[in-house]
C-alpha cells in the first residue's frame, strides 16, 4: 500500500478524544470572552485569490503559502492568515455598518512548512479585529480582550509584551540606511543578534540613532525600559511613542493586568504591516509567541476604504496544548529551571570551562558518564548534551531554554530564536575553495559546488546573483574537485592546512563562524532574569 494515501501532510495531525475535547474547551472559552465584550463571529473562505494577500503585504513569504489553481486558472491560496481576508470584507461589505464595529473569527489557517521541523502547517485560530476606530481607547480595548480571553482559558503565567512600530520607523529613518540595510538592521533587531548588530551599525557609527538602535535587541523588561530609550535618543518620533505606550501602559495597569505586561522595543516584525502598537504574547510550556497583534491603519485601504483597525489572533491549540502539559510534574517543576542544550565536543568544553569558573559544580559531567541531562547542583540549571542541529531543535521548540551552538549550524539549519551572545571561541570560517586556476565565476557554465552545507551555499551563490548546482557531500567534501565532480566547494576552514595539501586553494571567504547563545523566544521573556544571570556568567568568564 502506498502511505502517502494514508499518512497526512507535512505539518498536519489528526487529533483525537482527549485532544478534541481541550482544543475544543480552549476554543470555546476564547470565544465566549469575545463574544461577552461585544465581539460579532465572521467567517471567511478558507481558499482566497492569491492576489488578495500579494495585495495586502507585497512583501509576504510566497513561499510559504499553499497555493491552489482554480479552473480559469488563477492562483489561490488555502488562508494564511485571518486578518487580511477580514479587511478585505470590512472594506467592502461593510457600508452600511455603523462604525466602530467589533468582529471575531475562529478558524483555521494554513502555511507551508519544511520538513523534519515540527512545525505546524495547519492550525486553528480564534482572534478579534476592532475596525474603524484609533486611539489609546481602541487600543486598550483591544488588549483587554486579548488579556480576557487568555484569561478565560484558565492559564495562568501568560505575559503580552508591547511595542510601536513607530519607534523603529523613526530610528531608521534618521539613520538614512538604504532599503536593504534597514532590513538587514530590522532582522537583527528583531532575532536580538547582539553582536553581529554592532557589525552592520558600524558604518553609521557617528550618528545618533545608531547607539538607540545598537540597544533595542536588549530593550525588553519592565517599563523601565521606556525610561532607557528616552535616555538613549531625542527624537521627537520616539519619544511620541513611548509617552503612548505609557499612557497605555497605565491604562491596562488600571484595568487590572499590570503584571502581565512586558516592553520590548525590539517588537520589529512586518513592519510594513503595523503602524502603531504591536503585541505578543508567550505562556509557560509554549515555545514560541501564543498570540500577536497590533495596529495596522494602513490595510482597509489597500481594499478601497481607509479605516483604522487593530486586532489580534491566539494560537488556541498551542494554548490546549500548554495547559495540558502544566498538569504534568516534569513540566511545572521546569518553570524555575534553565535548561541548556550544549554541543557535544570542543564547544561543549569550553562552556563548561566558564561555568565552571563561574563557580557552577560541574564535577558530574567530568566524570565521564554517558548520561545526557545534568542537574547542576544548587543552581536551578541543567545541562542537555546533544548534536549541534540538536541544539537547534531543543531550543526552537522551548524544551531547552537557551544553547550554545556554532554560527556554521545557525547558518546552515535556521530556526526561530534569539541569537543573542558571540562567545567568540570555536573561531572558523566558512570559505569557498577550488583547484588552483579554476575560474567558478567566469565562462557560461553554471557552477558545480559540492558541500556540506547546501543552504549556506546558496546563499551566498544568491547574493551574487549566480546560478550554481549543490551537490551534498556528507565526508571528506574536498574530494568533489579532485574526481571533478565539481567545480569547488563550500566548507569549513580554520587553518586551511587540509585544502592545501589536497591542492586546492580558497577563493572567497564567506562568512565567520564561531560559539554563539541562543535562546528560545518565549523563555527569553518568561525567564529573563534567570537568562541574563546565565549568560553574564559566561560572558564574565570570557574576560577572566
Amino acid at each position: 500500500m502506498n502511505r502517502f494515501r494514508i499518512s497526512t501532510p507535512e505539518g498536519t495531525r489528526d487529533l483525537l478524544f482527549s485532544s478534541c475535547r481541550a482544543l475544543r474547551q480552549t476554543e470555546n472559552a476564547v470565544r465566549d470572552a469575545l463574544e461577552e465584550r461585544g465581539y460579532s463571529e465572521i467567517i471567511t473562505p478558507a481558499v482566497e485569490y492569491f492576489d488578495v494577500f500579494a495585495q495586502a503585504n507585497p512583501e509576504l513569504d510566497q513561499d510559504q503559502m499553499l497555493k491552489i489553481i482554480d479552473k480559469s486558472g488563477r492562483i489561490c491560496v488555502a488562508r494564511p492568515d485571518n486578518t487580511t481576508p477580514i479587511a478585505r470584507i470590512a472594506a467592502t461589505r461593510l457600508d452600511d455598518a455603523a462604525l466602530p464595529v467589533r468582529l471575531y473569527y475562529s478558524q483555521k489557517v494554513f502555511r507551508s512548512v519544511s520538513g523534519d521541523h515540527g512545525h505546524k502547517g495547519e492550525f486553528l485560530q480564534v482572534g478579534a479585529e476592532f475596525i474603524g476606530a484609533d486611539g489609546l481607547e481602541a487600543d486598550k480595548d483591544i488588549l483587554t480582550a486579548a488579556f480576557a480571553a487568555l484569561s478565560k482559558t484558565s492559564a495562568d503565567n501568560f505575559r503580552v509584551e508591547l511595542g510601536h512600530a513607530e519607534i523603529y520607523k523613526a530610528l531608521m529613518d534618521e539613520l538614512g540606511a538604504d532599503a536593504q540595510s534597514a532590513e538587514g538592521i530590522r532582522r537583527l533587531i528583531e532575532n536580538k543578534s547582539f553582536a553581529a548588530l554592532g557589525d552592520a551599525l558600524e558604518p553609521f557609527k557617528g550618528k545618533p540613532a545608531a547607539k538607540a538602535l545598537s540597544a533595542m535587541p536588549n530593550l525588553f523588561g519592565g517599563i523601565e525600559v521606556l525610561d532607557e530609550v528616552e535616555s538613549l535618543t531625542g527624537n521627537v518620533r520616539v519619544l511620541g511613542a513611548t509617552a503612548y505606550l505609557r499612557r497605555l501602559y497605565q491604562a491596562l495597569d488600571e484595568a487590572g493586568y499590570g503584571d502581565r505586561i512586558m516592553i520590548d522595543l525590539g517588537l520589529v516584525h512586518e513592519m510594513d504591516y503595523y503602524t502603531g502598537i504591536m503585541f505578543r504574547g508567550y505562556i509557560g510550556g509554549a515555545g514560541a509567541a501564543i498570540l500577536a497583534g497590533g495596529r495596522y491603519n494602513a490595510l482597509c485601504a489597500k481594499f478601497g476604504k481607509d479605516m483604522p483597525a487593530g486586532g489580534f489572533g491566539i494560537d488556541v491549540e498551542s494554548v490546549a496544548d500548554s495547559l495540558a502539559g502544566q498538569s504534568r510534574p516534569e513540566v511545572a517543576t521546569r518553570r524555575d529551571t534553565v535548561r541548556i542544550a550544549l554541543t557535544k565536543g570542543r564547544l561543549e568544553k569550553k562552556t563548561l570551562a566558564l561555568l565552571k569558573a563561574a563557580g557552577y559544580d560541574i564535577s558530574e559531567l567530568e566524570a565521564g558518564t554517558r548520561k545526557l541531562i545534568f542537574t547542576l547542583p544548587d543552581s536551578g540549571v541543567e545541562i542537555v548534551l546533544s548534536k549541534a542541529a540538536d541544539v537547534i531543535t531543543y531550543v526552537e521548540h522551548g524544551v531547552c531554554d537557551m544553547g550554545v551552538v556554532g554560527k556554521d549550524t545557525i547558518m546552515e539549519k535556521g530556526g526561530s530564536f534569539y541569537e543573542m551572545v558571540d562567545l567568540g571561541f570555536g573561531k572558523c570560517r566558512f570559505a569557498l575553495a577550488t583547484k588552483k586556476g579554476k575560474d567558478v565565476y567566469g565562462g557560461y557554465k553554471t557552477p558545480v559546488i559540492a558541500t556540506k552545507y547546501p543552504a549556506v551555499t546558496k546563499a551566498f551563490f544568491n547574493k551574487k546573483n549566480m546560478d550554481v548546482e549543490t551537490i551534498k557531500i556528507e565526508g571528506s567534501v574536498e574530494l568533489a574537485p579532485l574526481l571533478e565532480l565539481a567545480d569547488g566547494i563550500v566548507d569549513i576552514v580554520e587553518t586551511g592546512t587540509t585544502l592545501k595539501e589536497n591542492g586546492l586553494e580558497v577563493v572567497e571567504n564567506v562568512a565567520p563562524i564561531s560559539a554563539r547563545v541562543i535562546v528560545n523566544l518565549a523563555s527569553a521573556k518568561m525567564k529573563k532574569a534567570a537568562i541574563q544571570k546565565v549568560i553574564a556568567e559566561l560572558e564574565n568568564g570570557l574576560n577572566n
